[in-house]
């Protein structure tokens, strides 16, 4: 039960890396690929081809030093001149096109990742999901995302091709050269019992033997590395992505004086993955032992078998040669999974863990919810209730109303979900039930907005192309925002994120608005870092925006200065002392 068990799960891993590998070859690039691959086929039935042109080269040439003919010698050498050439010309190009072909393949799966990475939030979803309890239907969270696109699915290519390939060249070199080796190696005659017996083409059977034992022990030997080889790409990409947000919030961490903290985390990371590096080598090195054993010991095989025929007289040295390069393809050949058991326990590892990425991203995609939400020129809500990650409620039923020109502030205890709620309004938030209607014009401000690092204009027009905008309007809307020391370095490229202050990333966040003019507003916590007259300020040419362009406000605040700018109010309040007692929402008039 046990093996067909272990079968059964053999086929599942084969169909779900076939589901990884075939869509590039139905793609709109088939052609090009397909023509490649085949190609690179052809190229290795060609080098198999010219083994066996090879191995009937040896026995003429060792023929001839044994029988001592000059002629027949300096011809093989003149032969074996252009078959070398044409070898080298055939390795090549198998090495150009394989490249090529895997160079184009991840190009496509890593455009066709990005795509569906990027789609429908998905990337902000599997984040989510790392909070997902049993009662959530969304996947747990794959660790490192941008790794597996980056490096695994480089990793996936290159070592299916190679893989491939050699699984090809392997049936091919074994089905070129049994009958040769069955042909030369005779039988092998015995008595038993009284009884004669011979065994037909008895090195075929004896290659068959040796590389059934081998394969069976390196299986037994090497099969920790499988596990050992998926935590390892899991320790790296965890050791680097810590190195990266150290980097993003360098100034945090300086003002903290953090380092001796993030030099232990790291520290730790970096222990674990040397750990686990280690244990990788050991497992390495036990399967070196065997399989360099196994190689040494396949040399001398053949001759071993073979030497009381030719001491016999039964054959020359040419053909004991031919024995000798014939057994060693066949055993080559039998001993694929020998020699590739490293790169298989590799690609398993890599192909578990960009399925489990492909699986994560398919069921982000499935809402687990019941929210119906329509566009419409206003924000009206029935019977609205928002979820936790985690199963919990965090709003019920709430009914909420907002018109062209109104202006609403959202208040609310900390973690009551004041922001979640404008998720909700985004539509990117998947925890959600009732029915919402929703502005198309909108924009929403974060608490920490974000800004590609590169060109002022590229950071203010973002997401939009900065080439939509003349350069006057660019430069008004940060005069608008009260960044005027920005006007004139709209070229200047930087980390925005990381120079400009706090109160200067929601300045330049506000030039946004101001730029793009949408109808309505979502600010959350917009003004927080700046002073009183420039909120004062900023308001208010928010306000004069959006009563422009006929839309509304909705903010999230908690200074009293910015209450002054809103005429309605949503509170959300518990009912009761409960800890874990949804929110109701309260509206009323300021």
């Amino acid at each position: 039960m046990a093996t067909i068990g272990k079968l059964t799960a053999f086929r599942q891993f084969l169909g779900k890396a076939w589901a990884l590998a075939a869509p590039y070859f139905r793609s709109d690039d088939r052609w090009k690929a397909r023509g490649m691959l085949a190609a690179i086929i052809a190229l290795n039935l060609a080098l198999v081809y010219m083994a066996v042109l090879f191995n009937d080269w040896n026995r003429l040439f060792y023929d001839s030093l044994q029988n001592k003919q000059a002629d027949v010698f300096w011809h093989q050498l003149g032969r074996f001149t252009y078959l070398a050439f044409a070898y080298i010309v055939i390795a090549v190009y198998r090495f150009y096109l394989t490249q090529l072909l895997e160079m184009r393949w991840r190009q496509w799966m890593t455009s066709h990742y990005l795509t569906r990475w990027l789609k429908d939030h998905a990337f902000y979803k599997l984040e989510l999901s790392r909070f997902t309890g049993p009662q959530n239907a969304l996947a747990s969270n794959p660790d490192n995302p941008d790794q597996r696109i980056q490096e695994d699915l480089n990793l996936f290519t290159s070592y299916t091709i190679s893989l491939t390939m050699g699984l090809l060249n392997s049936v091919v070199t074994l089905l070129s050269f049994v009958g040769i080796l069955w042909g030369l190696s005779g039988g092998f005659a015995f008595s038993m019992f009284g009884s004669e017996y011979n065994i037909p083409g008895f090195m075929v059977w004896m290659a068959l033997l040796y590389c059934t034992v081998g394969s069976v022990l390196t299986h037994y030997i090497g099969r920790p590395q499988i596990k050992l080889n998926f935590e390892q790409q899991r320790y790296e990409a965890d050791f680097r992505h810590h190195m990266v947000r150290v980097r993003e919030y360098s100034e945090s961490i300086a003002l903290d004086k953090g380092e001796a903290v993030e030099r232990t985390q790291l520290n730790s990371r970096f222990t674990s993955l040397l750990g686990n590096y280690l244990k990788l080598i050991k497992a390495q090195k036990n399967l070196i032992w065997f399989t360099n054993f196994f190689g040494q010991a396949a040399v001398v095989f053949p001759f071993l078998v073979a030497a009381p025929r030719f001491f016999s007289g039964a054959i020359q040295l040419g053909e004991l040669m031919q024995i000798s390069s014939a057994f060693g393809q066949v055993q080559g050949a039998l001993s694929w999974f020998v020699d590739s058991y490293s790169s298989l326990a590799s690609w398993r590892a890599t192909t578990d863990r960009l399925t489990s990425f492909e699986e994560a991203i398919s069921s982000s995609a499935l809402k687990n919810n019941d929210l119906i939400a329509t566009d419409s020129v206003a924000l009206d809500t029935k019977d609205l209730t928002v979820f936790l990650p985690t199963g919990g409620t965090l709003l019920d039923h709430a009914a909420l109303s907002a018109k062209v020109s109104e202006s609403v502030l959202l208040q609310g205890p900390s973690g009551s979900g004041k922001s979640t709620l404008f998720r909700v309004f985004a539509g990117i938030w998947p925890f959600a039930s009732g029915h919402l209607e929703r502005p198309t014009d909108a924009m929403f401000i974060p608490q920490r907005p974000y800004f590609p690092n590169g060109p002022l204009r590229e950071a203010l027009a973002y997401p939009d192309s900065p080439s939509s905008y003349t350069d006057e309007a660019l430069q008004q809307a940060l005069d608008d925002a009260l960044l005027p020391a920005l006007v004139d370095q709209l070229d200047r490229s930087d980390a925005w994120g990381q120079k400009l202050s706090g109160g200067e990333q929601q300045r330049l966040a506000l030039a946004r608005v101001f730029l793009k003019k949408p109808k309505w507003v979502f600010a959350d916590e917009a003004t927080s870092a700046l002073d009183e007259t420039a909120e004062k300020t900023l308001y208010k040419r928010l306000l004069a925006l959006v009563e422009s362009t006929k839309g509304a406000i909705i903010s999230i605040a908690h200074r009293p200065a910015v209450a002054q700018f809103h005429k309605t109010r949503w509170q959300l309040e518990k009912q009761g002392t409960a800890v874990h007692e949804p929110y109701q929402l309260r509206q009323t008039s300021q």
